[in-house]
């Protein structure tokens, strides 16, 4: 093994990460770094398996590694206003660049690099790893190649937040800095498979199956309840997904018309939703939906607009709560916007 590099089992290259931390993460960081032929630097980052474990810590490892120059770059105020964009921190979409620094250019140093990739890595569970890698190289050129990072407040304080953006993502580590807000606010995540105008069945896409368990659950319904569930017309626009509060109306079907077994498929629905990411952002998406009343005050859409095929295969559809939006478009290819929160009265930055 090269010091900077591996080779998953996809054969896609990707910087030393959280996986091989983890697998010496019982030892001395030193020594282990010395047996992975790792920079002692990085090495230095995993002083105990709670280390390896949480991207937080070596956030504020990048941040310290960080030369003036790179910070006046990448680093902003936590509530830095841009001047086109708004609340930098906050803001999602579905293809931009947070900075004009890509993580594979040499902006950034071989160490700096194998420490972003570390942080971005234990934002998801390890089995999900190489298909956010897939989505990587199928929708630009590789992870690193387009993404671009930055880093609000100052890391090891009680308020920081570190971002990564590109095609098709947006995710966030803050440590729990942004109050009310899972996952630190807004993300999002997609994929175009094979094509940029996917068939109906989205051969190669890594999110399909969360269509594929949504409408499982439709297919459970009743008639009556399909009736309330299909929206004929009215798909909202994809990055509709600001908070509409307890007393919002919403589309599609009220949670609370299924019976105990339909709602036992909602949240089958629900986990499949968040099994991409660690566990502490999926625990606090739940805490945060449980704090407005469940899946119970939830309505759940499907939209027969956009039908890939027309086979009523659903490609469109939406879960949404009082401060919980859940918004898959799968047509022409899958997008998915998510805005959780504790509170509705907070403001999405779109």
């Amino acid at each position: 093994m090269s010091i900077d590099k591996f080779s998953d089992s996809m054969g896609q290259v990707g910087l030393v990460g959280r996986r091989t931390f983890l697998e010496y993460a019982g030892k001395s960081s030193l020594a282990a770094g010395a047996a992975l032929g790792l920079p002692a630097i990085v090495a230095r980052a995993v002083p105990s398996s709670v280390a390896a474990t949480q991207p937080e810590s070596m956030v504020k490892q990048l941040f310290d590694m960080l030369s003036p120059k790179q910070r006046e770059t990448i680093c902003f105020p936590w509530d830095y206003q841009d001047p086109k964009r708004g609340l930098l921190r906050t803001r999602v979409s579905n293809n931009w660049d947070i900075t004009d620094k890509t993580i594979n250019s040499e902006f950034y140093t071989k160490d700096q690099q194998a420490v972003i990739r570390a942080i971005f890595e234990g934002l998801y569970q390890p089995e999900w790893l190489e298909r956010i890698d897939k989505q990587l190289t199928d929708d630009s050129g590789g992870y690193g190649e387009s993404n671009s990072i930055a880093i609000f407040g100052e890391p090891g304080t009680d308020k920081f937040e570190f971002v990564l953006t590109g095609r098709h993502m947006t995710v966030r580590c803050d440590g729990n800095s942004a109050e009310h807000v899972a996952f630190g606010g807004p993300i999002f995540y997609g994929h175009a498979g094979e094509n940029f105008d996917e068939e109906p069945d989205h051969p190669g896409n890594v999110f399909w199956g969360q269509g594929l368990e949504a409408n499982k659950l439709y297919q459970a319904l009743d008639g009556k309840q399909q009736q309330l569930a299909l929206v004929k017309k009215g798909l909202p626009d994809e990055d509709q997904v600001g908070f509409r509060g307890a007393e919002g109306k919403f589309q599609g079907i009220p949670i609370t018309e299924l019976s105990a077994d339909q709602k036992a498929r909602v949240q089958e629905v629900l986990s499949k939703l968040v099994e991409p990411y660690r566990q502490t952002d999926q625990d606090e998406a739940i805490a945060c939906l449980k704090a407005q009343g469940g899946l119970d005050a939830c309505h759940l859409a499907f939209y027969q607009e956009d039908d890939i095929g027309e086979d009523g295969v659903w490609d469109n559809w939406r879960l949404e709560g009082p401060s919980f939006v859940w918004h898959y478009r799968g047509a022409p290819h899958v997008h998915v916007w998510v805005n959780v929160a504790d509170d509705p009265s907070v403001v999405l930055n779109a």
